[in-house]
């Protein structure tokens, strides 16, 4: 990814961070809960590793660094919900051999052990399948449920007996024992499942993984049970009676308890002898007959294992070395443009098909013209400085059944003819401007609504999951609806009206292919379920450039309804206007000392370029109470309020709230808090929790976290290093206290 800018003023860093977050998180949704994943898991951990990156660099953004305690994702109202006795964590990933070897590091720092002596870990495959957990009592199995958002998950206890590896019943068990591990589809069994369900006219699964998740969470248990699914047990985390003293003892005892455990499972001394038994396990990967996508290690003793616990959403004894992605060379025959719904001309490369690691391919993302022309946002040279051409022999990697990435270009084998590419500035789509903003890295059409594929790539946004999620409305029947001019879906408001004209044209959609009049009448109450709707869905939905879930979830939590946002950002629309016109003001005051005192400076600077316009007060009171959100910075807040302003779009978006009832949010029963109510903001380092525990366990207890400093605040909690916002805050009166206060505050609340 791009090397991280020098400063943070630099919008083209904001608006990666806030894209990072919103694609984590639509990533970890589509992956465990939807079981159509649409980012390679080497995407994804690219993408993390950046946004890990941009945190580290520049500590405003750990206020809003909520993603990074994410595991999983929310779990599906189809089944009961199941709350987990003890969390199921993520792993923290290692990348490289240095990875591994730093991970026993600092192991060993950790524990105060001697540079020479030896420590034992566990290695095993990493299984591309789906987390289960299996609870046993008195020796019978009582529930089996998926790891969901890691707190909550599904509840497939009848799916899960029907797996022939899990026991039903041990004999000699703990009283009550609770088993974790990993259900997966073999590749054989894969493709025989697919032959007949292509046989039987039925959906077909994309890859192994999708097959095993969406077979076993199926409503109905005989659906699951001819399907082929297995199961390795590889962890415990709920015991009345121990199994042994280490984890390679604990799996033996599993497997003699009748589960069904790894053979590649090995104890390793030291982290030499875990790289090389991960490089064995990688030589026989193409022959173990299921998808891995690396190796687990483990710290082999439970009591060091206890000693070392847990960071915030990973265990600090466990790691998984993932295996890098897979590549693979053919011929880039052209290079087409994409327009997306923020208006973002995407370059895409159309290849000659080729297969990269088991799936043929012939489509690639090129990102950007800099990208394209070998830079990064720098201006610094990628892939030695050397551009792609239509013609070129280029290198594609991809790690799951997605769309790859061009890595490289064998410049001998470039035809004579070949011709730099220019990206087009005027849309292909509507013929506007396509304009790059300085600063930003996309060129974007400025054609707005008016543009048909922006239009229909926001209704596709509209009814995706994650935001109004409507059955029977997906892509292809929204651009099916956007070129029908009998019933026409131009923006989200047409489908709440779509049953009503149909009824007045004497259904006429009935008399189209694939709707007969059962899919019709599904149809109009799958879209009449969706008028209520939760106001966080509802902003999601709307497809506003950097408004994803986090943001929408944030905006709702502080505003707790869509008549108090709306009102807010009408009031605010001055003092956004005037803010917008200080940018030219900030680029001038990148020198000041710190970062913190640079951005306390550059806020004095627009701050007063608001003065000088002579905003109205409550108009500058709103704005600041948007922007001093925790989670919303000026990049989302400005997005959202022009969105807003905009004439058109804002009568699109009224228009819809008028067919809706949005759900106004619940605040939390906090009436034993003592910060209830309350106006929190953090600033310095955390020593004891990291920044996004201490603001979730500040919003649990019903106070608003802000990320500044202002008459509102009610209550700072400053750590070493706190800056501006400590000086503000004595300025103005404000209660300051450290760590080890905040602890104390809110005790076990």
């Amino acid at each position: 990814m791009a090397k991280t800018p020098p400063d943070i003023s630099n919008e083209q860093v904001r608006e990666e961070f806030f894209e990072l977050q919103t694609l984590l998180w639509a990533a970890n949704r589509e992956y465990h809960t939807q079981d159509s994943p649409s980012i390679a898991d080497a995407d994804f951990d690219a993408a993390k590793r950046r946004y890990l990156e941009l945190v580290d660099a520049f500590p405003e953004f750990r206020k809003v660094a909520t993603q990074l305690s994410a595991i999983g994702a929310p779990v599906s109202d189809t089944f009961a919900k199941v709350t987990h006795a003890v969390p199921m964590l993520s792993l923290a990933n290692a990348f490289d051999d240095q990875d591994i070897r730093d991970f026993d590091d600092k192991v060993r720092r950790y524990l105060g052990l001697r540079d020479k002596q030896v420590l034992r870990y566990t290695a095993e495959p990493k299984i591309d399948g789906l987390s289960l957990s299996l609870r046993y009592e008195n020796g019978i199995l009582v529930q089996a449920a998926t790891r969901g958002d890691g707190e909550t998950g599904e509840n497939v206890t009848a799916n899960a007996r029907t797996i022939a590896d899990i026991p039903y019943r041990i004999e000699d068990a703990p009283t009550v024992m609770e088993i974790r591990g990993e259900v997966y589809m073999s590749h054989a069994d894969f493709e025989a499942l697919n032959a007949r369900q292509a046989e039987a006219g039925n959906k077909t699964f994309a890859n192994p993984r999708n097959a095993a998740a969406g077979s076993l969470r199926q409503l109905d248990a005989a659906v699951t049970r001819p399907r082929p699914l297995r199961f390795f047990a590889y962890a415990w985390v709920e015991l009345s009676d121990s199994l042994a003293d280490t984890q390679i003892e604990t799996i033996e005892r599993l497997a003699a308890l009748g589960f069904r455990t790894n053979p590649l499972t090995r104890a390793c001394d030291g982290p030499e002898e875990m790289l090389a038994h991960y490089a064995d396990i990688e030589a026989q990967r193409s022959m173990l007959g299921y998808d891995i996508d690396g190796v687990v290690c483990k710290v082999d003793d439970l009591a060091l294992q206890r000693r070392l616990g847990f960071r915030s959403t990973t265990p600090r004894w466990a790691i998984a070395h993932k295996f890098p992605a897979e590549l693979a060379w053919t011929r880039l025959e052209g290079i087409d443009i994409q327009v997306g719904r923020t208006g973002a001309l995407s370059p895409v490369a159309r290849l000659a098909p080729v297969t990269v690691g088991g799936v043929v391919v012939s489509n690639a993302t090129l990102h950007n013209e800099d990208y394209i022309a070998g830079r990064d946002a720098d201006g610094n040279p990628i892939r030695g400085g050397k551009d792609i051409r239509a013609g070129d022999r280029v290198q594609v990697y991809r790690a799951g059944d997605v769309i790859p990435k061009v890595a490289d270009v064998d410049l001998s084998q470039r035809p004579e003819d070949a011709e730099p590419f220019v990206l087009p500035t005027v849309c292909p789509e509507c013929g506007s401007d396509a304009v790059r903003e300085e600063g930003d890295a996309i060129r974007r059409c400025t054609g707005g609504v008016i543009c048909p594929a922006q239009a229909v790539e926001r209704l596709k946004h509209f009814v995706a999951r994650g935001a109004f999620d409507i059955d029977g409305l997906g892509a292809r029947q929204i651009e099916m609806f956007y070129r029908d001019d009998a019933l026409p879906i131009r923006e989200p408001a047409d489908i709440f009206t779509l049953a009503a004209r149909d009824a007045s044209s004497l259904s006429k959609l009935q008399n189209r292919d694939g709707f007969g009049e059962k899919s019709v009448e599904n149809l109009f109450q799958a879209i009449e379920d969706k008028r209520n709707i939760p106001l966080d869905r509802l902003l999601f939905a709307l497809g506003i450039r950097h408004v994803g879930e986090v943001a929408g979830k944030d905006l709702a939590r502080h505003y707790l309804g869509w008549e108090p946002l709306t009102k807010a950002l009408d009031k605010a629309r001055p003092a956004a206007l005037a803010w917008r016109m200080a940018d030219a003001a900030e680029a001038t005051e990148r020198d000041a000392a710190t970062a913190e005192d640079r951005r306390a400076r550059i806020k004095e600077v627009r701050d007063a370029a608001i003065a000088q316009c002579d905003v109205p007060e409550d108009a500058t009171a709103a704005w600041n109470d948007l922007i001093g959100m925790d989670g919303i910075a000026a990049t989302v807040g400005l997005s959202l309020s022009g969105a807003m302003a905009n004439a058109e779009e804002r009568a699109a978006i009224d228009r819809l709230a008028a067919e809706l009832a949005v759900q106004n949010v619940v605040p939390r029963n906090t009436a034993s808090s003592p910060v209830a109510g309350k106006t929190v903001v953090f600033t310095g380092t955390m020593q004891k929790m990291t920044r996004a525990e201490a603001k979730a366990r500040a919003e649990a207890l019903g106070a608003k976290v802000s990320g500044s400093v202002s008459k509102k605040t009610d209550l700072l909690v400053a750590g070493p290093g706190a800056g501006s916002k400590a000086k503000k805050a004595t300025e103005l009166g404000i209660e300051t206290i450290d760590e080890d206060g905040w602890i104390s505050l809110i005790g076990d609340a």
